[in-house]
């Protein structure tokens, strides 16, 4: 994923040289080079002296007064610069004079606040991380009451209505900066603004309440060991015990995902499910129910007939019609394959527990059981076949090969900690600098909890005609291993390290020339699309090999069987997993989409008609205990499916039958990459493919390489 702030900060946040380790050419698959690579990944570095990164601005290891400092002076540049717009008479408007100094700010001051905020991520500080918080608290604020500005706004629409010549991608960049500013209502009437104004807080508390909601709830139930048979000893050992000796299984997603999957006592998992599906019950009901007026009230001030529309009108989807259309079009073509995995399941299931009837609880334990069954896959011992350096060095030669890129590590660069390790990235044809990476991979106390990429310092092309070059940073929490040997990963988590570098690529090779349009900061739609193409490298045979190796012997990759399953499995039971969650979208898409729904009876209406007649638990509410569309992703749920199906049109129409196709890679690099948010994504997206995207090498995926094509016996 690119960074994103966490659930209860997001409506906040819509305010605001070493040794070459990857080698290419075929030298790379002999032992010996990737022996080079994974000692150069090893080495340390020199603490004698630090090196600047030249042309990097972000700013590395600032104290806490520093991070302050700092934060009021890029607020009181930025306070002159809007301040020398705001007074350029009307009749002297000029590019010169109004839009360039806005894009020049931007791209000057984006490294400098990410200085004052990424540190809140990684430090090991305590004082730097609050007093990096206090500046984003305070770079936000101020970026708020920028956006509010009406004074700025009636100079840029000015400018707009002069109709002067600019090339697509100025003209493009000033569409959008009047954009934002009538997104704050400053288009409207005074008693709109007002109103708009009112509704944007009271929104922001009824989200922030329905997640505290969920927090809050302190819900558990209590079992016995023999109601809990089937569940890994480790997790037993990790629950509390209550007076009379059962075990207490409180509601979290974590504990209950985990029990779903394992338990074998049909009755404990209907019980949990129920339970864990009716947190919040009434509470946040009406909470959702008052955010959904709320927004319908908010959309239609600016025009829009629903909330829906207002969300995706901005989004490569366009209409809250054609989300409709594209998630009916994708559950229409896999009911046939779900009935078959439905059915599936249910014989197993009648196997082991009788005529008991099938419910939705049942899903993830016998998916388990049949996965269990089918694949010959150990993911326990698979780990030994994917120490972090290997898969690293794999992933760098990968992208290096594909894309035409040069990684050198950086020697006695700046860093946080001395895990940190900083890359220059140059094209390997010209050998001119695209930027740079910081890689911050591993667990530590205080660091950011999830896996990212964050932008420290986005590309742009200035007035004057300078290229600012992309800065990014990997956070990740992997596991280091011990008495000096490279932690091992699970399979999962070398998919997403595969994926997030694939956004560190995104961002280097990005070549717009506004930093508005760079790197990551690009559609919704469309911005998890570069990276979920490179997961597809992860399950293909020649690729897995290039990323795995033995830890005791690391020129032993895993076999072409092991390659097979893996391949297999990523599509087990694909159908039915999607179906559940197109559920959900098609729920979020028609509460914003339409007026006064009586949110229970449509859930209890769609639960069925999407799930192959599988009827909701009784009693539950899932609307209560659905965060995604309380807050972050309204109307937009159907994002991640929708990322998901155009990736699969790229990697099958361009890659899949030639995984290290130089000439492709570059096309994708040029025509994708390269373009960033300068362009439409419709447009990118036709471009690199000759065609409009489609859904029909999705369904086809789907259907061509399910593993079940016989019933389980």
């Amino acid at each position: 994923m690119e960074m994103t702030e966490n659930q209860s900060d997001k409506t906040s946040k819509h305010k605001r040289e070493r040794s070459l380790l990857a080698f290419t050419g075929a030298a790379a698959l002999a032992a010996l080079a990737v022996s080079l690579a994974i000692s150069a990944l090893n080495s340390r570095r020199k603490k004698s002296q630090k090196k600047d990164l030249s042309g990097s601005n972000a700013r590395i290891n600032l104290s806490a007064s520093e991070i302050l400092k700092l934060a009021d002076r890029i607020i009181a540049k930025s306070k002159e610069v809007h301040d020398a717009v705001a007074s350029v008479p009307f009749d002297k408007v000029t590019y010169a004079n109004v839009i360039s100094p806005l894009a020049d700010l931007e791209a000057h001051q984006f490294p400098l606040v990410q200085s004052c905020v990424f540190p809140k991520l990684v430090s090991t500080l305590e004082d730097v991380r609050k007093a990096s918080a206090e500046a984003e608290r305070r770079i936000d604020a101020h970026v708020s009451t920028c956006s509010k500005r009406e004074d700025v706004y009636r100079v840029v629409k000015a400018f707009a209505s002069k109709g002067e010549w600019m090339n697509p991608e100025a003209k493009h960049y000033m569409k959008c900066l009047v954009r934002d500013f009538e997104q704050n209502g400053l288009n409207l009437t005074v008693t709109k603004k007002e109103e708009v104004q009112r509704l944007r807080a009271q929104i922001e508390e009824l989200s922030l309440r329905y997640i505290r909601n969920l927090n809050d709830d302190s819900s558990c139930l209590l079992f016995s060991e023999a109601e809990l048979v089937g569940l890994p000893t480790e997790y037993l050992k990790s629950l509390d015990k209550a007076g009379n000796d059962k075990y207490k299984i409180t509601l979290r997603s974590h504990n209950v995902l985990a029990l779903l999957e394992f338990c074998q006592v049909g009755t404990t998992r209907r019980m949990v499910a129920a339970a864990y599906g009716k947190r919040c019950g009434e509470v946040n009901l009406s909470v959702l129910e008052s955010l959904v007026e709320m927004r319908h009230k908010y959309a239609r001030l600016f025009g829009y007939s629903n909330y829906a529309d207002y969300a995706v009108d901005l989004r490569m989807a366009k209409t809250s019609t054609k989300v409709f259309e594209f998630l009916e079009d994708i559950s229409a073509s896999l009911t046939d394959l779900a009935t078959g995995e439905l059915a599936l399941l249910k014989d197993l299931k009648k196997k082991e527990e009788g005529e008991l009837p099938f419910g939705i609880e049942d899903l993830l334990y016998y998916v388990k059981r049949v996965e269990e069954a089918q694949f010959d896959l150990d993911f326990g011992a698979l780990k030994q076949y994917f120490p972090v350096d290997v898969v690293l060095s794999g992933i760098l030669k990968i992208t290096q090969d594909l894309f035409g890129l040069r990684f050198q590590e950086v020697a006695d660069a700046e860093v946080w900690h001395g895990d940190v390790s900083v890359f220059s990235v140059f094209d390997l044809s010209s050998g001119e600098l695209l930027g740079y990476f910081y890689l911050d991979i591993y667990t530590r106390e205080g660091k950011y909890g999830h896996t990212c990429v964050v932008a420290l310092q986005n590309g742009a092309l200035s007035y004057s005609g300078e290229r600012q070059i992309p800065v990014a940073l990997l956070i990740s929490q992997l596991q280091k291993g011990n008495g000096g040997h490279s932690g091992l990963l699970r399979f999962p988590e070398v998919v997403s390290l595969f994926h997030e570098f694939g956004h560190v690529v995104q961002h280097i090779c990005n070549r717009a020339s506004f930093a508005r349009f760079s790197g990551l900061r690009v559609d919704p739609d469309f911005v998890e699309i570069p990276a979920l193409v490179l997961e597809n490298w992860c399950y293909e045979s020649f690729s897995l090999k290039l990323i795995s190796g033995f830890h005791q012997d690391i020129t032993k990759p895993i076999n072409d069987e092991i390659c097979k399953s893996l391949k297999r499995w990523r599509n087990s039971f694909s159908a039915l997993k999607l179906k559940q969650e197109i559920l959900y979208c098609l729920f979020d898409q028609i509460i914003h989409s339409t007026d006064n729904v009586d949110i229970v009876e449509l859930f209890k209406h769609l639960h069925p008609k999407v799930m192959l007649g599988l009827p909701m638990l009784e009693g539950t509410n899932p609307a209560s205990c659905f965060p995604r569309s309380a807050i972050g992703f309204e109307a937009a749920c159907y994002s991640r499916i929708w990322s998901e199906v155009f990736a699969t049109d790229i990697f099958a129409s361009k890659f899949c039958d030639d995984l290290v196709n130089h000439h492709v890679g570059m096309q994708f690099r040029n025509k994708v990459l390269a373009m960033g948010g300068a362009k439409e994504p419709i447009e990118i997206l036709s471009d690199f493919l000759g065609r409009e995207p489609s859904i029909a090498a999705f369904i086809d995926s789907k259907t061509k390489h399910s593993p079940y094509d016989a019933k389980f016996s």
